[in-house]
């Protein structure tokens, strides 16, 4: 009888969550992908939960929290690198690829976390970082030992009896000076990042088997996707010619997409790719459309789905211009419409807090703008990737003293403008609304010392909101930044004509709102979004009065009048209209 009941209240229960979201749509475009149905949440493991109490997030920290990220419905986790590394750059220095990081776990760590999420339901996408290595994995200690070691082709030197080699921008060096002095060999090797991060030679295929082989271990062990990090840069034009000055500028035009780069990725899509079920995103799409679409097109046989900056670069200290964020997302999504696949992201590890840069970190407005932008992310055309700690509406932390940043970029960049007698002031005030440390502070789990993270002394200093933005008080309030986001992944989820659908936008000269239609196999979706502290109108076109209205971070929905629109401050809303 119980069982029965049970049936009868299933059903029942079903068929009003069904009228409410809507029945998932059959795609209109070739055939359905799990990757492109993929919602990725990316773990920053360093900063999600301590197991041991030294103040570390580890893997078994993240085994204990798998409930919790299955309760979000994300359905693929994208873990930042937990390979050994000395930790120059925050793991993105490897220094062995088929090991842990000590401060991370073991090997039995990573098999019981990648068991734990495929028994959840729940993908597992590895950040595979081979435009460089650390400087203290064995390839490179072999390669700088002598000039004729069989290793020196892993990496690019240039010896010193040629003179200085052409000068090269580095993102990370305290001089920002790409070419590093070796006396042991007296030559140069090259490193784009920090010193201790030396690029590999793509060139050499040799390096290229390395990595597939290395790629093929992970695989082997049952991971279900690469995310490439930098790898827009790892092939090189190894004639070295001299760059115009001022090329740091706008670096990325001389250092993407160079050299023989797509044959490289052809070659790992038949090496690997090809023969595993696993998904690829390159991070970077190149300078152009058409360098994108070289990297995604299916014909190509090359990766799965491009990260794109453009968008996410938008916002600065000094604030940023809808409409430019619309003719952004609206350029790329046109694009890509008949080809290709992209991402949809407004943060991650090298960005600061979403809220703080996009939205309004500022109480009366946090919760509102973070539910908005959650809510753009998950109604765009495009695998959305979405950072941890931005469903609770977490906020840059806002350093003013430079000993409690932790990261090399910052760290180096303050070095370098106090050598050359800048204005340091100014470079904190800046780097307070823009580091990357923002995004790495603790995971604020609950009202407790140290924000539930760990009983011991944080790595990095966690962000003194906790004790009122955490998991444990959102969880518990219906009305919160958290549920409000497992809404909307469930919306998601349920209608796939937002996966598909077209999109079209309305009211583009509109300063103040976002309005845009998603449109598929019968089905139609208006999304109406107010980024500013004010009530805002929307020109839609549309009548939304015989509308059902979805979602709305409001108990209210919006004012209209015939076909036009009248948003609360910060106010998101999702239609679904009749046919």
């Amino acid at each position: 009888m119980k069982q029965k009941l049970f049936l009868l209240i299933s059903i029942i229960s079903l068929f009003f969550f069904k009228e409410s979201f809507g029945q998932p749509t059959t795609p209109n475009q070739d055939g359905r992908k799990w990757w492109k149905e993929a919602i990725v949440y990316q773990v920053y493991p360093r900063s999600f939960k301590d197991s041991d109490g030294d103040g570390i997030g580890d893997l078994k920290g993240i085994i204990s929290e798998l409930d919790y990220i299955k309760s979000l419905g994300v359905t693929a986790v994208w873990l930042n690198p937990i390979y050994s590394s000395p930790n120059d750059d925050n793991g993105y220095d490897v220094s062995d690829y088929r090991n842990i990081m000590k401060d991370f776990g073991t090997m039995a760590d990573f098999d019981s976390l990648l068991k734990g999420m495929h028994e959840r339901g729940i993908k597992l996408i590895m950040d595979l970082v081979v435009n460089h290595s650390s400087d203290e994995h064995e390839w490179f200690k072999q390669s700088r030992s002598s000039r004729t070691n069989p290793y020196r082709e892993y990496y690019h030197w240039w010896n010193a009896e040629n003179g200085k080699p052409p000068y090269r921008y580095s993102l990370f060096d305290v001089n920002h000076d790409a070419w590093k002095y070796d006396s042991l060999t007296n030559a140069y090797y090259l490193h784009y990042f920090s010193r201790k991060q030396p690029d590999l030679n793509w060139e050499n295929p040799k390096v290229r088997q390395e990595v597939f082989n290395i790629m093929k271990f992970w695989a082997d062990k049952g991971i279900d996707g690469f995310r490439l990090d930098a790898f827009q840069f790892a092939a090189k034009d190894t004639t070295w010619p001299a760059f115009p000055k001022g090329f740091e500028k706008d670096f990325s035009k001389y250092y993407a997409m160079q050299g023989n780069l797509h044959g490289y990725l052809q070659e790992m899509y038949k090496e690997v790719l090809s023969k595993y079920n696993v998904m690829s995103v390159v991070e970077g799409a190149g300078n152009s459309f058409t360098d994108a679409h070289n990297l995604v097109d299916s014909n190509r046989h090359e990766l799965n789905m491009a990260y794109a900056f453009d968008g996410v670069n938008i916002a600065k200290p000094s604030g940023y211009s809808l409409l430019h964020f619309k003719e952004v997302f609206s350029r790329w999504d046109s694009a890509f419409q008949n080809n290709g696949w992209l991402s949809v992201f407004l943060a991650n590890h090298d960005q600061a807090r979403m809220v703080s840069r996009f939205g309004n970190d500022k109480p009366p407005y946090r919760a509102l703008s973070s539910e908005m932008l959650t809510t753009f992310i998950m109604t765009m055309r495009g695998t959305p990737y979405y950072y941890n700690g931005d469903e609770l509406g977490m906020t840059n932390i806002g350093f003013t003293d430079i000993k409690d940043y932790r990261d090399v970029q910052a760290l180096n960049a303050y070095q370098h403008e106090k050598n050359i007698g800048g204005d340091l002031k100014k470079f904190m005030k800046r780097e307070a609304s823009t580091s990357r440390d923002n995004s790495r502070t603790p995971f604020q789990w609950e009202d407790a010392p140290n924000a539930g993270f760990t009983t011991g002394t944080p790595w990095i200093k966690v962000n003194p909101n906790y004790k009122t933005i955490n998991e444990e008080a959102e969880n518990n309030d219906p009305n919160s930044v958290l549920n409000y986001f497992r809404k909307v992944v469930r919306l998601r989820k349920d209608n796939l004509v937002l996966v598909y659908g077209k999109y079209e936008l309305l009211d583009k000269a509109n300063p103040n709102v976002y309005a845009y239609t998603r449109t598929g196999d019968g089905e139609k979706l208006l999304i109406v979004l107010n980024f500013t502290t004010h009530n805002a109108d929307a020109n839609i076109g549309i009548d939304v009065k015989n509308a059902t209205m979805l979602l709305s971070n409001y108990k209210n929905a919006p004012l209209s009048n015939k076909k036009t629109i009248t948003l609360k401050p910060y106010q998101a809303v999702i239609y679904r209209l009749p046919m």
